[in-house]
């Protein structure tokens, strides 16, 4: 009878290893839910001569591909369209190693192709697909490995990789969709300073030569303004940097303190707390975690993941400190064997059409289509929120841009009547 070797979860949630004896690999998969667990990786063991003697037979018939040195790693566009290919051949019904040797075949020179080369290579060599994937990490996350196994063990790997492929298309069509609107105010808003800053660093000197001239009386704002420009073009006493490398580095300089801020754990939890309390973007943000943390599970579930390790899956891929604490309270109360519902409930990280969606769907057995609605619905909000933003967005800049240069006309105006009253009254008494 042959052996196989298994990785199951327990109730608790931990990750187990051991080995059983079975008939065929289904007859594996019952014997270890027999005993409470829940497999997530079952594989015939080699004899370890056989093993060996393939693996040699492998390296010595086999042909040195030449690989192309790459820098950077690997899209998420790359992996997504990788991942709808594989589900397309699988669902043709291609042999695993082959439906991987054509889509590595097809990739050009890049860190993709060398990593599908390693994983052919670890296939063919008695690996299974979620082992080799595994292998490289930085490429496949922790729930994208997960989800393969799942589907491996569950025998359907082509519905995997096709509701995989899904979820990757609509999380990239939601970062598209929130960047692609930050465009436009961004480039305004840069165009803007960039105009400002040219004022202050070019005109506003001259005007200044044009007041020193006249010997006049400078208003307050004028004198302000003047003091800007000379910051700007670092002409103020004991000025080492000019203020103009400061403009131009501000938008790094505050990009790598938040970056390193976030290295830390209580950090990383104060800026997410207070990016959730920004007006409106706030409310965006929450809109988008949801979205994201309802799909993420929603798809873990459906694939067969049991739902300890989906939810620890998911609360570790969220990517906000308030939902990761949310969801560990979720693991903890559902290990206890209570509900999901009434954790996130306290919790007040959503809306309450959420928690009841989720309470429904415990209570029906349906719950990862019902997390599946929730994200669709979540998307949908999101769309309106960025157009609610972009609304609010528009009119604000026009405001702010217009006062700027309102300001800065008025206080170059001030001093120009002055001037006029100054020439009319010498004019006067010369007359």
């Amino acid at each position: 009878m042959p052996s196989y070797a298994f990785e199951a979860a327990n109730t608790a949630g931990k990750t187990q290893k051991g080995t059983i004896e079975a008939d065929n690999s289904e007859d594996a998969i019952k014997k270890i839910r027999s005993q409470g667990l829940f497999p997530t990786a079952v594989r015939e063991q080699k004899e370890a001569k056989k093993a060996a003697a393939a693996k040699k037979k492998l390296q010595a018939g086999a042909k040195k591909k030449k690989r192309a040195i790459t820098i950077g790693g690997v899209n998420q566009k790359q992996l997504t369209l990788f991942t709808r290919q594989m589900s397309t051949l699988q669902d043709a019904g291609l042999p695993l190693l082959r439906s991987l040797q054509i889509l590595e075949d097809q990739q050009k020179p890049s860190k993709l192709k060398n990593v599908l080369d390693d994983v052919c290579e670890a296939v063919s060599s008695g690996s299974s697909l979620s082992e080799a994937f595994n292998q490289h990490p930085k490429v496949f996350k922790r729930l994208y490995v997960k989800m393969v196994a799942a589907g491996e063990v569950g025998g359907v790997l082509d519905v995997v990789m096709r509701r995989l492929s899904e979820f990757m298309e609509k999380a990239q069509r939601l970062k598209r969709r929130i960047i692609g609107a930050m465009i436009y105010p961004s480039v305004v808003i840069l165009i803007a300073v960039a105009i400002v800053t040219g004022i202050m660093y070019f005109v506003i000197p001259k005007f200044q030569e044009i007041f020193a001239d006249f010997d006049i009386e400078l208003p307050a704002l004028t004198k302000w303004l003047i003091s800007s420009s000379q910051w700007v073009a670092g002409q103020q006493d004991g000025q080492k940097v000019p203020g103009v490398l400061w403009i131009i580095m501000s938008p790094f300089l505050i990009f790598f303190f938040f970056k390193l801020v976030r290295m830390t754990k209580f950090g990383r939890a104060v800026t997410d707390v207070i990016r959730l309390k920004i007006p409106v973007i706030g409310g965006l943000i929450r809109k988008t975690a949801i979205a994201r943390f309802t799909r993420t599970l929603g798809t873990l579930v459906a694939a067969g993941v049991p739902i300890l390790e989906a939810i620890t899956i998911t609360r570790d891929t969220s990517g906000n400190y308030v939902f990761e604490k949310a969801l560990n309270k979720v693991h903890d109360s559902i290990r206890e064997g209570e509900t999901f519902a009434k954790p996130l409930r306290e919790s007040k990280v959503c809306d309450a059409i959420v928690v009841n969606m989720i309470d429904v769907g415990e209570e029906t057995g349906d719950l990862d289509s019902m997390l599946m609605k929730v994200a669709d619905n979540y998307d949908e909000e999101v769309d309106v929120a960025v157009a609610s933003l972009l609304s609010l967005l528009e009119p604000f800049m026009v405001v702010i841009l217009g006062g700027i240069v309102g300001t800065i006309v008025l206080a170059l105006f001030l001093p120009l009547v002055s001037m006029i009253e100054s020439v009319s009254s010498s004019a006067q008494k010369g007359s």
